[in-house]
């Protein structure tokens, strides 16, 4: 592999160890989202779901159309092959990699569940209730504590709230999994209950975890630098990390490269290969992707990467927009080329195309007629009938015109 490469180079090899310079398959099955979740490594949650939720976005984007209620089995369905944890951030880890993240467990109970004047130990009461009723009735909903904690004369202190938080607190420390979800409600149980008893019992130090963890960073980004490997999963302690990144390169696993054009305040910034990195010669993908898609979602990396400046605008007032309320990238070979803001009109059966843009003043050629094709198979894929484009944006008349079927809406809908 070379010491140095370009800008497309670095490109090329990101999104194939990502999964984009393999063929989409005809129909994707159970096996695809396994080796989907493999490569990505983990696979991040988030609760909007204006178009489609986050954590079904990036196999839609690698696998075209799926079976949602597939993924959901592997998912959400107890005794499955995958578990949540704060790994990225929320995210669906495999199971056999609870261990891998005790450090952060310790981390967080030293946070948060050690300070006497804390929320923790101030309600040290309320966190051991929680944990004997699991203990006692297996798992349950936080709706079905609250309703035993209610019945009785317990004290007005016991509210859905309490019981979510010393919940939440338990799933930091690793006491407590998820065990399912009904629609996007968490099921919790005790770890013991959820996960394997000799993956419970694996010794993991603090170093061996984030030396792993980078080496997987590394694998699903192929090329990077040690912030990129490092945010990955979160790993916020920067000497852990460039002792791992020097173990590795020791061990012949990193390799140090030159990326033209990746430098800060004047000076190349270090980077390395993994040495399993595949550089194929193109990539021939035609996509939309998820905010939080491990290609866009650390946004330093997608502006280096791509030149690709990206923030989602949820929490932006919608009079001071840009792009929309939830844009989401539009990947065409190797390239960002566009953002679209999509809505699901679940009623009117109709993928509400809200805002449509450009990168750069002119469309690439053909690239009109692929996102058109993009959201067809998206409208589809959600099970809407019609697609209907609005007026925003430098990317939506293009749009119209080769979308016939579309039909037009104004402004926001």
């Amino acid at each position: 592999m070379k010491s140095s490469l370009s800008g497309q180079e670095a490109r090329r090899i990101a999104l194939a160890a990502q999964g984009f310079a393999r063929p989409r398959p005809g129909t994707p099955t159970s096996r695809h989202l396994h080796d989907t979740i493999g490569r990505m490594g983990v696979t991040q949650i988030d609760s909007v779901n204006v178009f489609a939720r986050s954590h079904y976005m990036p196999f839609f984007s690698r696998l075209g159309p799926y079976d949602i209620g597939a993924l959901d089995t592997l998912f959400f369905e107890p005794d499955g092959p995958y578990v949540e944890y704060w790994a990225h951030m929320a995210t669906f880890i495999p199971t056999a990699d609870w261990a891998l993240f005790r450090f952060r467990m310790d981390d967080n109970r030293a946070k948060y569940g050690s300070n006497p004047e804390g929320w923790f130990l101030q309600n040290a009461a309320t966190v051991d209730w929680v944990r004997a009723e699991l203990a006692a009735r297996g798992p349950l909903r936080p709706a079905e504590i609250e309703h035993d904690a209610t019945s009785g004369p317990r004290g007005p202190w016991w509210d859905w709230n309490v019981v979510k938080k010393s919940l939440e607190y338990l799933w930091l420390f690793g006491e407590v999994a998820v065990i399912e979800r009904r629609g996007f409600e968490r099921r919790y149980a005790l770890a013991e209950q959820v996960i394997p008893a000799d993956v419970l019992a694996r010794p993991v130090s603090r170093d061996d975890a984030i030396r792993e963890l980078i080496r997987r960073a590394a694998t699903a980004y192929g090329v990077g630098t040690a912030a990129d490997f490092a945010d990955y999963y979160r790993l916020r302690d920067r000497p852990g990390v460039a002792a791992a990144i020097g173990e590795l390169v020791d061990a012949g696993e990193l390799l140090p490269v030159f990326v033209d054009g990746w430098e800060k305040n004047g000076r190349a910034l270090p980077a390395w290969l993994h040495r399993d990195a595949v550089l194929p010669r193109a990539v021939r993908a035609s996509t939309i992707l998820t905010p939080f898609d491990p290609v866009v979602w650390f946004r330093e990396r997608a502006e280096r990467l791509f030149d690709f400046h990206y923030r989602i605008e949820i929490y932006t007032p919608e009079h001071k927009r840009q792009f929309g309320y939830y844009s989401l990238p539009v990947l065409q070979d190797d390239r960002l080329v566009g953002r679209v803001d999509l809505k699901a009109d679940r009623q009117r059966s109709t993928l509400l195309v809200q805002s449509a843009w450009w990168e750069e003043p002119d469309a690439p050629a053909g690239a009109a007629t692929r996102l058109g094709a993009v959201l067809d198979e998206a409208a589809t894929w959600r099970g809407l009938e019609h697609v209907s484009i609005g007026s925003r944006g430098s990317a939506v008349d293009d749009l119209a015109r080769e979308m016939q079927r579309a039909t037009r809406h104004d402004g926001r809908a």
